[in-house]
């Protein structure tokens, strides 16, 4: 069984900062890809970024130079550090892990959620 815990989200005034985490923990043999998407109140999840093992990492246009997305492939984690934020970047955002398992199965995993909200 594979958990991925995300930590990091809360209250943060315009133009403030938040560094996202996600830890995946479990029966992991790699990870292929690890990355962050959200969900807004009335609105689909989208994809906010994401990062392949040893790949070319995508951002939404929506992020771009204020969001980095960062990985420490010893410790299963995935950051996500959000510079600049709006309020329209308030939403959950939610860890995703496409994982290889000890027996091998590829299996697509989504964290909790963590409420980001931007507001004065």
């Amino acid at each position: 069984q594979v958990q991925l815990v995300e930590s990091g989200g809360g209250l943060v005034q315009p133009g403030g900062s938040l560094r996202l985490s996600c830890v995946a923990s479990g029966s992991i043999f790699s990870i292929n890809v690890m990355g962050w998407y959200r969900q807004a109140p009335g609105k689909q999840r989208e994809l906010v970024a994401a990062m392949p093992s040893g790949g070319i990492t995508n951002y939404s246009d929506s992020v771009k130079g204020r969001f980095t997305i960062s990985r420490d492939n010893v410790k299963n984690t995935v950051y996500l550090q959000m510079n600049s934020l709006k309020p329209e970047d308030t939403a959950v955002y939610y860890c995703n892990a496409q994982i290889v398992s000890t027996s091998r199965a590829i299996v697509n995993y989504w964290g909790q959620g963590t409420q980001v909200t931007v507001s004065s």
